[in-house]
């Protein structure tokens, strides 16, 4: 069994069946915790199960506008496949406060084991809180400051771009030393193209978006390898792996060397479902959550046979 601090699947069962608590939004290192201790393994999951579940937030689960925000039959789902001991990780854009805070707003009654937050970085839940996965974060860090130090000579040059030809708002903070808020899809298209050729000049740069927002990002580190390192640390293959998500920043996890098992709701972009088309997942015909876990049951009813088709 895989080893991981302040990790307790028998205690995630327990609490799941007692009156949960909202997790703390302040996220602990587990040396401030004190040496945390805790057994991981796929607990009561199958074999021939799907051991992880990866759900992108906005759009994929979560509509904010629609009440609940949270699709009751998905979290159903999630929490029995919880019970069995099953691992449900949200792999998101948002940081740990923005997310806690909807959750919370949302009163669910299920909270995911694990985050990938800002697309990049893991946390652990234990107890009522989220731990940071310091090994996987403080590489990430220390690739990301090396990067943005080569990057930040470039940066005025690409910003005063951006707003002598567009309305966008652009601006840095903590995660990265460029980010945009474009104005409308066809003007973040355009200036998209023109980050995509510094990606090309500088190595290891990326550009990440979803929808009319965006930031550069280290290559090395996304949604996909966030997800690729977390199963691994739990002794799981992409054959054990589901993955779900609606938008362009959700592609690096959407692939069969991944997660084998790929979903899109219905309002994924068109470039999402011919992504999971591709490579043999499902693409529902309902939007959000209901999409998600109509996948999900599907998968299950057939076993999980990587050959169903749509």
């Amino acid at each position: 069994m895989a080893k991981w601090p302040g990790f307790d699947p028998a205690r995630q069962d327990r609490e799941a069946t007692a009156s949960p608590r909202r997790p703390a939004a302040r996220a602990k290192r587990p040396r401030e915790a004190g040496r945390l201790r805790g057994r991981m393994g796929g607990g009561n999951v199958g074999q021939q199960q799907i051991a992880l579940v990866s759900t992108d937030f906005d759009g994929t689960i979560f509509a904010e506008f629609e009440q609940p925000p949270l699709a009751p039959e998905l979290l159903d789902w999630v929490g029995r496949f919880q019970r069995q001991g099953g691992f449900w990780v949200i792999n998101t854009g948002r940081d740990l406060t923005s997310l806690l805070e909807s959750l919370a707003r949302a009163e669910v009654n299920v909270w995911p084991d694990f985050l990938v937050l800002v697309e990049r970085e893991i946390y652990v839940r234990k107890h009522s809180e989220y731990v940071a996965w310091e090994e996987w974060n403080r590489a990430c860090q220390q690739a990301h400051a090396e990067l943005f130090q080569r990057l930040r000579p470039r940066v005025p040059e690409l910003a005063a771009w951006v707003e002598e030809r567009f309305r966008a708002t652009v601006y840095a903070d903590a995660w990265s030393p460029f980010c945009v808020v474009a104005a409308h899809p066809a003007e973040a298209d355009a200036i998209e193209r023109r980050a995509r050729q510094l990606c090309r000049e500088i190595p290891d740069l990326d550009y990440v978006r979803n929808d009319v927002y965006a930031r550069v990002c280290h290559a090395a580190f996304n949604k996909g390898t966030a997800l690729t390192a977390l199963a691994r640390r739990l002794g799981f293959g992409p054959e054990r792996v589901f993955a779900a998500g609606d938008h362009f920043n959700d592609l690096p996890m959407l692939r069969p060397e991944v997660a084998r098992f790929l979903a899109a709701p219905a309002n994924a972009v068109a470039e999402v479902q011919k992504a999971v088309r591709r490579a043999g997942g499902l693409v529902s015909r309902l939007d959000h959550g209901e999409g998600v876990a109509e996948a999900l049951r599907r998968w299950e009813a057939a076993g999980w046979d990587p050959t169903l088709e749509e």
